[in-house]
C-alpha cells in the first residue's frame, strides 16, 4: 500500500497534520511520501509565521504529479482561504490535468483535512473543495464520517478532521482524530487496491 500525504501550510499547522498522518500510516506498514505543494508567495511577501514554516519545511520535497500517480491513497491537508483551499493547493491540482486526461487518477482513494484561524473559517468547505476536484478524477472519497467517538472531541466534522489554529497552536488537540482518519483511509484503500 502506497500513500502520498500532500499538504499546503501557511504557518506549519498542516505540516503537523501531515506528520501525524505519516506516523499512523507507517505504524500500519504503509509506504509513505510526505510532500508540500509549491509556495506561490514571493519571499518578501511572507509574514514572520510563514517564514518560520518555510524554514522548518525546507527539507520536505515539493509535490509532483508522480507523487499522485505513484500512490494508491492520497491524504490532502490545506488551510482554508476565503472558504476554499489555498491557491498553492489549487495550483497543484491544476498540474494534474495531464494525469487526469490519461485516466491515471481513477480510483485513487482520497481523504482531506483542513485548518483555519477561527471555528467558522471555512474548514468544511476547504475539505469539500478537495473532494470536488477528486470527484472529477473518478477518485473514491473516504471521509471520517462519524466512525469513531474520538471525532466528536474536536467538533465532529464528518467531511474531514479540521483544526482551529492560532500562532500558539491548535485550539483542540486533533492528533487522535487525524490518526483515525488516516487508518480509515488505509483500511478502505486496502480493500480496493489489494
Amino acid at each position: 500500500m502506497k500513500l502520498s500525504i500532500i499538504f499546503s501550510s501557511g504557518t506549519g499547522h498542516n505540516l503537523q497534520i501531515a506528520r501525524w498522518a505519516e506516523e499512523e500510516a507507517k505504524k500500519l506498514g504503509v509506504e509513505v511520501r510526505v510532500r508540500k505543494v509549491a509556495e506561490l508567495n514571493l519571499p518578501e511577501e511572507l509574514n514572520p509565521g510563514q517564514q518560520e514554516y518555510q524554514d522548518a519545511s525546507k527539507d520536505i520535497p515539493e509535490a509532483t504529479v508522480e507523487d499522485v500517480t505513484w500512490a494508491d491513497a492520497l491524504y490532502f491537508s490545506t488551510p482554508a482561504k476565503f472558504g476554499t483551499l489555498t491557491a498553492p493547493m489549487k495550483n497543484f491540482f491544476e498540474k494534474l490535468s495531464g494525469a487526469w486526461a490519461e485516466g491515471q487518477l481513477i480510483n485513487k482513494v482520497v481523504t482531506a483535512s483542513s485548518t483555519a484561524q477561527n471555528r467558522n473559517g471555512g474548514q468544511e468547505q476547504a475539505v469539500l473543495s478537495v473532494y470536488t476536484s477528486a470527484m472529477h478524477w473518478g477518485a473514491i472519497i473516504v471521509p471520517p464520517g462519524y466512525t469513531d467517538a474520538v471525532l466528536f472531541e474536536s467538533g465532529g466534522n464528518p467531511y474531514g478532521v479540521s483544526g482551529t489554529v492560532s500562532r500558539e497552536g491548535f485550539e483542540f488537540d486533533i492528533e487522535k482524530q487525524i490518526k483515525h482518519q488516516t487508518s480509515r483511509l488505509i483500511e478502505v484503500a486496502k480493500k480496493i487496491h489489494e
